[in-house]
C-alpha cells in the first residue's frame, strides 16, 4: 500500500479487496451518501469525509496525511489483509460464492457509542428508515460541524437529560426510551464502553445487555461495528435463514476469529443475490 499526499487530499495504491458501495451501504453504517460524480461523502466520528476509489487508487478528498494516519486509515481498516481472510473464507464450499460476490466489504472501525445507537435504532427497521432517524437526531441534538451543513453525533451526555418524549422530533418510536436509557447508563458510568471492549466476548455482551432493549442481536452488532469485534456473528431474520442454508454445522474453527467477515459477506450475497437461498436449500 502506497500513501502519497498532495494539496487536494491523500491517494492510496495498492488496496485489496474494498469496494465503496458494498461496504458503506451493506447495512453497518448510515451517514454516507454517493453523489453523481462517484465520490462518496458522509460523517464518520464526528468528521466529514469525502472519498473515491478509481481505477484501484483510494482518494480521500481533502484530508492531509495527519487526518488520514490517525483517522481514515484505521476507520476503513486499511491494515487488515483482507484478502488473506477472503481466500480463507472461501476455502469452505459453502462460502465461496458469498466470499467472491461480497469481498469488496471491509468491517469499518465505528465510533463505539455511535454504533451502539445505531443498531439500538436498527430494531425492527430498514436501512432508508435507519438512516433518517441517524440524520434527525444528529440534526436535532448534534453540533454544526464548522460550515459544512453536517453535523455531529450526539453524546451520551448531550442524550441523558433528556425525556423519552423529547425525541419525538426524530421519529424513531419505541426506540426512545431505549436511546435514553442507553445514553443514562453509558453517561454515568453504569455501562462502560471501555470496559466492554476489554471484556472477553460474553461478558462485553452482558455489558451492553444491560441496557433496555438490547439484546444478543444489538449487542453483537453494536460489538462488531463499533468495538472491531470481529469474532462476533449476528443473527437477524435473514442470517438465520443463511446459517440454515450454507451454515448448518457452523463455521470450522480456524475460521471463528472471521466470523463476523464471514456474516457480512453472507448477508450482502443473500440480500443482493434473489435465489441464493433457494440454491443452497
Amino acid at each position: 500500500m502506497i500513501v502519497t499526499a498532495d494539496a487536494g487530499g491523500v491517494s492510496v495504491s495498492g488496496v485489496s479487496c474494498l469496494d465503496l458501495q458494498q461496504t458503506l451501504f451493506c447495512g453497518q453504517c448510515f451517514r454516507w451518501r454517493e453523489t453523481p460524480g462517484g465520490v462518496f461523502e458522509g460523517v464518520a466520528g464526528n468528521r466529514v469525509g469525502r472519498v473515491s476509489l478509481s481505477e484501484g487508487i483510494l482518494r480521500f478528498h481533502g484530508a492531509d496525511a495527519a487526518e488520514f494516519e490517525s483517522f481514515w486509515r484505521p476507520y476503513f481498516d486499511l491494515d487488515t489483509d483482507y484478502a488473506a481472510i477472503m481466500a480463507l473464507l472461501s476455502s469452505h464450499p459453502a462460502l465461496a460464492a458469498a466470499s467472491q460476490y461480497a469481498s469488496g466489504v471491509r468491517v469499518l472501525r465505528q465510533d463505539r457509542w455511535e454504533a451502539l445507537l445505531s443498531f439500538i435504532i436498527s430494531q425492527n427497521n430498514n436501512i432508508k428508515r435507519i438512516g433518517g432517524i441517524i440524520a434527525r437526531l444528529c440534526e436535532t441534538f448534534g453540533d454544526a460541524i464548522g460550515e459544512t451543513g453536517e453535523f455531529s453525533f450526539p453524546t451520551p451526555e448531550r442524550l441523558a437529560p433528556l425525556a423519552a418524549e423529547d425525541l419525538a422530533p426524530i421519529r424513531c418510536g419505541f426506540r426512545a426510551r431505549y436511546l435514553i436509557d442507553a445514553a443514562q447508563k453509558v453517561a454515568s458510568g453504569e455501562v462502560s464502553l471501555e470496559r466492554a471492549a476489554r471484556l472477553p466476548l460474553a461478558g462485553a455482551r452482558a455489558e451492553l445487555m444491560k441496557i433496555t432493549g438490547v439484546g444478543v442481536k444489538v449487542a453483537d452488532c453494536a460489538l462488531l461495528y463499533g468495538f472491531h469485534r470481529l469474532e462476533c456473528f449476528p443473527v437477524d431474520v435473514w442470517i438465520a435463514r443463511a446459517v440454515r442454508a450454507f451454515l448448518p454445522d457452523g463455521l470450522p474453527e480456524r475460521m471463528l476469529p472471521y466470523a463476523g467477515i464471514a456474516q457480512q459477506y453472507l448477508f450482502h450475497y443473500v440480500r443482493c443475490c434473489p435465489g441464493a437461498l433457494e440454491q443452497h436449500s
